[in-house]
């Protein structure tokens, strides 16, 4: 089994696929550094030589931030906007979309499971 970063790739899936399981790896950086590496992209992880994980480990580590550097970075950045007191800080404490998108209808992903507040009729007092 493979391991780049401190993570397994999976043995079936192909080299292109598997390096996106790297977080900060997308699609396409991932076929761009498996260009610029001169490997080809449809080789089985399973299949691949040690010298070219070896290089794919190399040039990774080299020139991208990957997984846990990367993870903490965007955490600080985060923390930083809350400290200041930026809009987009507000919004991440709140728990709410940073990046203008509406929450009257959509968000709930971010906001949570719909929570249902009662007919606004006030309940009737018992005499």
């Amino acid at each position: 089994m493979a391991r780049i970063g401190g993570i397994n790739l999976p043995n079936e899936k192909r080299l292109e696929i598997a390096l996106t399981y790297l977080y900060g790896i997308g699609l396409s950086l991932s076929q761009k550094i498996l260009a610029e590496l001169k490997i080809d992209a449809n080789l089985r992880v399973k299949n691949v030589s040690e010298d070219d994980l070896e290089k794919i480990r190399q040039f990774i580590s080299k020139k991208y931030r990957i997984e846990g550097d990367l993870r903490t970075e965007v955490a600080q950045n985060i923390k930083r906007l809350k400290e200041i007191g930026t809009y987009r800080g507000s919004r991440h404490l709140k728990g709410l979309p940073a990046r203008g998108q509406q929450t009257k209808t959509n968000a709930r992903t971010k906001r949570g499971k719909k929570v249902t507040v009662g007919s606004g009729r006030r309940a009737v007092e018992k005499k």
